[in-house]
């Protein structure tokens, strides 16, 4: 279980200093539910200081490092869960992703990695704002137990509000039309060896008879700000927390550079969060506008292959990683701002033997669609055999 819920008993560290000692008091629904599913839980994976960052190296534990390359991130803020797949050690892990946590450590670390409609799983706790960007999931190996996760974890459509998916377990003979999109929320370059792997994968469904058609997504750059306060409330808000219990006054000592960072933006910020949510609200009615003209947009889940460990060390000064985060992670968080499902799959590698993912997103509650492409393209380009040397 990922170590930003609680399992009664266990130590629940959130990533962060600020809480050496906090057993869980109490499982949350959604931990009773996975549990639920028959499963053995070994313990706690690790995370990034309250689930902030695409990479998994907290001040607090140390790095966690990439199975094919142990110099290298395994991404974030999953990344924990992601590596033990990856090595062998579980064949599921718990994740959950508010701005790309299930997908970028799949794209990390050659998992598959689906990011589930917003209502269709049960949740560990209440949205504290407007817009509800957390979903829970899983990282597997194999499109067939992501497929099997969602079908046992599912909300019956009077809770979720969506039409049931139910067991995928085959492709689909529906030939589908797709938006290729090659440019994130920001005018930063998107790497060589991730472009590549974005051509072979849309000529891949070109040739499986899906329609692929560049498109450019209708979104203004002002977005990423707006994501970027809407975010620092997560870190506000466990910051204040955490002060009211403790009775003491954050500092580096508990905190990270970068969580004390957002925590102030936000509050320097407050006036202009509501103006935010507005913006993000419509860019989430742009992006449901777009899948009236397409089945399903591909781009790619990060800008760049793993980053070396240190390049997105939680240590950095805020200025340093908040730039260097945002020219990485470019194409993820709307669509948990948008609330649509969106899955990672490990069809290629980099040049340096390192995976890369390629995204697909559907509209919201149409994981199915998802999930039988996704069989499609395992059967067409399998990745089964590829394993890093330490897979147990």
């Amino acid at each position: 279980v990922k170590d930003l819920d609680d399992v009664t008993g266990a130590p629940t560290r959130f990533g962060s200093r600020a809480y050496p000692d906090y057993l869980g008091r109490a499982q949350t629904p959604l931990v009773n539910a996975y549990l639920g599913l028959g499963v053995v839980s070994l313990g706690k994976s690790t995370t990034p200081e309250f689930g902030l960052s695409a990479t998994t190296e907290p001040v607090s534990t140390g790095a966690t490092r990439n199975p094919w390359n142990t110099d290298y991130s395994p991404g974030g803020s999953s990344g924990g869960a992601a590596a033990l797949v990856a090595a062998g050690v579980v064949p599921v892990a718990h994740a959950s992703d508010g701005g790309g946590s299930i997908r970028i450590p799949a794209s990390c670390c050659g998992n598959v990695g689906l990011k589930v409609s917003r209502t269709r799983f049960p949740q560990s706790r209440p949205s504290a704002g407007p817009i509800a960007l957390s979903v829970h999931g899983v990282q597997t190996r194999t499109v067939r137990d992501t497929a099997a996760v969602l079908a046992a974890m599912e909300l019956p459509p009077e809770e979720s509000g969506l039409p049931p998916v139910g067991l995928v377990s085959a492709p689909s003979p529906k030939r589908l039309k797709m938006a290729l999109v090659t440019k994130g929320l920001r005018d930063a370059p998107v790497n060589g060896d991730v472009m590549a792997a974005l051509e072979s994968v849309a000529a891949l469904c070109a040739d499986l008879g899906h329609t692929v058609e560049p498109f450019a997504l209708p979104l203004d750059p002002g977005l990423e700000d707006d994501f970027l306060l809407y975010w620092a409330a997560i870190a506000g808000g466990a910051v204040s927390f955490w002060e009211s219990q403790s009775a003491l006054a954050r500092d580096e000592a508990y905190f990270e550079k970068f969580t004390l960072g957002l925590a102030g933006l936000h509050e320097a910020n407050q006036a202009d969060l509501a103006g935010a949510v507005g913006r993000l609200q419509e860019a989430a009615a742009a992006i449901a506008g777009i899948f009236t003209q397409y089945d399903a947009i591909l781009s790619p889940v990060v800008a760049a292959p793993p980053p070396e460990i240190g390049y997105l060390d939680g240590a950095l000064d805020y200025a340093t990683l908040k730039e260097r985060l945002f020219d990485y992670v470019q194409f993820p968080s709307f669509y948990n701002v948008a609330g649509n499902p969106a899955i990672s799959l490990p069809l290629s590698m980099s040049s340096g033997g390192l995976p890369i993912g390629a995204m697909f997103a559907a509209t919201e509650g149409d994981e199915r669609t998802l999930l039988e492409l996704s069989y499609e393209l395992e059967e067409a380009s399998p990745w089964a055999g590829r394993r890093p040397a330490v897979f147990g």
